[in-house]
């Protein structure tokens, strides 16, 4: 017997859906892409979807245990300046 379509559970969500997901709306979303922060995000042909288990994946990076911990590794949507040479001189390439 073979499942339907219809009963299976999604596997990919739409910007607006993962947005709702993950408590973020789909203009957070959508910065997060710009600025390459986000999840992992798929291009199926001019749709963007969101796997689940990336979505889930991306939110536990951020998990800490206290505030005293340091701060998970989910960075806010804007942009972030590239770290600087470990040693700038005269030479560095």
């Amino acid at each position: 017997m073979t499942p339907k379509i219809t009963a299976l559970p999604p596997r990919f969500l739409r910007t607006k859906e993962a947005g709702e997901y993950l408590g973020l709306s789909p203009r957070t979303l959508e910065k997060h892409r710009t600025f390459g922060t986000g999840p992992a995000f798929r291009k199926l042909g001019g749709r963007v979807v969101y796997a689940i288990d990336d979505l889930e994946a991306w939110a536990d990076s951020g998990a800490v245990i206290s505030t005293s911990d340091p701060r998970g590794s989910v960075l806010p949507a804007k942009r972030h300046d590239p770290q600087p040479p470990a040693h700038p001189g005269r030479y560095a390439r």
